[in-house]
């Protein structure tokens, strides 16, 4: 069986037209991949992390759609003088029930600082919490510290002696 041949094109015929939006869903797809790559790069590496030590004013869940616990804490380095405020974001709510339970005592808040992000979707501040720590001495200066008593043991129910 022969094949059959097309009839060879005119010269002033008009070209097939292709499909040439294969460019253009490449093009989109390496934009995304590049975008996850950095958000994926901001959220794995720290700009720096520390602690904080101070009293918990304010924390609440706060967000029109990306809701995270944000919150400050009071920095107080002498009696007498002006507090600093230093306000964070908390991810983990396990972390979030922590600072909850501490609120009203003096915590130490382990944080790391990622920048780079956009928009308030990943929290209000660039402070991550993710681990808190309730401070038991206060520090009134150095080398004056305000003991806390422990507290106070639950009282052991007494029993009556076995009859002989």
């Amino acid at each position: 069986m022969v094949a059959a041949v097309p009839p060879p094109r005119p010269a002033n015929a008009p070209r097939p037209r292709r499909r040439s939006g294969g460019w253009v869903w490449l093009a989109l797809l390496a934009v995304v991949a590049v975008a996850a790559l950095y958000l994926w790069a901001m959220l794995a590496w720290s700009y720096s992390s520390g602690e904080r030590a101070g009293w918990v004013q304010k924390f609440s869940k706060k967000g029109w759609l990306c809701k995270t616990w944000e919150g400050e804490i009071a920095l107080v380095t002498m009696p007498g003088t002006a507090q600093e405020k230093f306000l964070f974001t908390v991810w983990d709510d396990e972390v979030a029930k922590q600072v909850n339970a501490a609120m009203g005592k003096r915590v130490s808040l382990h944080y790391d600082e990622k920048v780079g992000l956009p928009g308030t979707c990943f929290g209000e501040t660039r402070h991550w919490v993710s681990g808190v720590k309730t401070v038991e001495d206060i520090p009134l200066a150095p080398g004056i510290v305000v003991p806390v008593p422990p507290p106070a043991a639950a009282p052991q129910p007494q029993t009556a002696p076995a009859p002989k």
